[in-house]
């Protein structure tokens, strides 16, 4: 972004899709490392309805827009719309940093790496993974150094997940409505998962992550508020989401 704020037939434009693009610190606080670093990029919130969001990404391998990063509630429906995707994005299922080559988009992931970090960062080594999404799935293959342990309410999916990942001698639990779980011996809890509710967790662990958005309910968070515990969103690493998507951005 240059210092009149202005596009330029040379300003490189990249989009914030989400639900609530607009209401988001994101695009804000990239367009300040843009201007910081006198970059001519700058970033757009794009409030974008479910409903809308393939014709959107549809549309955007014609238009100006050089790419996009995905908020939370879209990073696993862009695959089929993408002509190229990294490894880690098609074996994970998820996609939510985006890149337009002339009419082609390719995708990529950088927000798992984000999380993974911030795990280094608070000295995690023993995790717990509730849930077998696409999210489970990249931090999965990405994670290197960390005893991980993981939960899920179906054990036939869990078992699938494993297989499909290739997890040697995995640890694995099951979590439900009518069992009492203590997860105060891990360093952290990573929740993916679809549950309603964490009633029957009767201890957290030290910190506990997800990447919901301000925007979507969060289960965990709402345990851990009653339990006392410490919880993290997507807008608690807001900064250092912003930060990496800056360094992704401008490798291209």
């Amino acid at each position: 972004m240059n210092n009149a704020n202005q596009i330029s037939q040379q300003t490189q434009l990249f989009g914030y899709i989400g639900e609530h693009a607009g209401s988001s610190r994101f695009s804000a606080l990239l367009n300040k490392l843009f201007k910081e670093n006198q970059d001519d990029f700058m970033m757009l919130p794009m409030n974008i309805r479910r409903d809308d969001f393939f014709f959107t990404l549809s549309n955007m391998k014609k238009s100006h827009v050089n790419g996009a990063i995905l908020s939370n509630e879209y990073v696993t429906q862009s695959l089929d719309i993408l002509d190229e995707a990294s490894a880690l994005a098609r074996r994970s299922g998820m996609c939510d940093i985006l890149f337009r080559e002339g009419e082609k988009l390719r995708g990529d992931i950088y927000s798992i790496r984000v999380l993974l970090e911030q795990l280094k960062d608070f000295k995690a080594t023993k995790i717990a993974i509730i849930g077998t999404n696409p999210h489970a799935k990249a931090l999965s293959l990405l994670a290197c150094g960390f005893q991980l342990s993981y939960f899920s309410d179906n054990l036939e999916e869990l078992n699938s997940f494993c297989e499909e990942m290739e997890l040697h001698q995995p640890d694995l639990n099951r979590i439900a409505p009518d069992m009492q779980i203590d997860l105060s011996g891990f360093d952290a809890v990573l929740d993916f998962s679809e549950l309603a509710n964490f009633d029957m967790v009767t201890k957290l662990a030290l910190t506990n992550f997800d990447m919901k958005n301000t925007q979507e309910y969060s289960a965990l968070k709402s345990r851990a508020v009653q339990l006392g515990a410490e919880y993290r969103g997507y807008e608690s690493m807001i900064d250092a989401l912003t930060q990496q998507a800056y360094r992704a951005i401008k490798k291209g």
